[in-house]
């Protein structure tokens, strides 16, 4: 094999000629495309990790939105819970009020009508008294069978009348 010097010398100036016209008009060019390529994708990953922190954000602030309601919703139904304990407290007072009430009326009635039967009683116990002083003025009852038959005949009357 033989080493030609003057092809290696040419090789090297068109490589190096190469280079520099490379380098003047398509490396930089290439360059600044790929730098701009690079911001634009160093842009958008920065982009993405502010969009990604926002949505963890909102996610946790929707975690403890829902949290609160649930923790409303909780007190809600604590809140009715009570609130009905307390409306069936008072229904059952109020009908133990109004049972009491019913009661006494019903005694007061009940007394009431007793006092008008021991009245009524009295009344006709007074005119069967004076009934029977009345027969026995009209018959001058000596004392002896025939008063005591009279008198049974009084209490057969008084008590068929009740």
């Amino acid at each position: 094999m033989n080493f030609v010097w003057e092809n290696t010398v040419l090789a090297i100036i068109a490589f190096v000629i190469l280079y520099w016209l490379l380098s003047r008009y398509a490396f930089g060019p290439l360059f600044s495309i790929m730098e701009k390529r690079r911001e634009l994708v160093m842009t958008q990953m920065n982009e993405a990790a502010q969009t990604r922190e926002q949505a963890m954000a909102y996610v946790e602030e929707q975690k403890q939105a829902l949290e609160q309601a649930r923790k409303e919703a909780h007190d809600i139904i604590e809140l009715s819970k009570q609130t009905g304990n307390k409306q069936a407290e008072t229904i059952l007072a109020d009908a133990k009020s109004e049972a009491n009430r019913l009661k006494d009326d019903a005694v007061r009635e009940i007394q009431s009508e007793k006092n008008k039967a021991v009245a009524a009683l009295r009344s006709e116990l007074g005119s069967a008294s004076v009934q029977i002083a009345s027969k026995l003025i009209k018959k001058e009852v000596e004392n002896g069978p025939a008063q005591e038959e009279l008198v049974n005949q009084y209490l057969n009357e008084v008590g068929g009348r009740q």
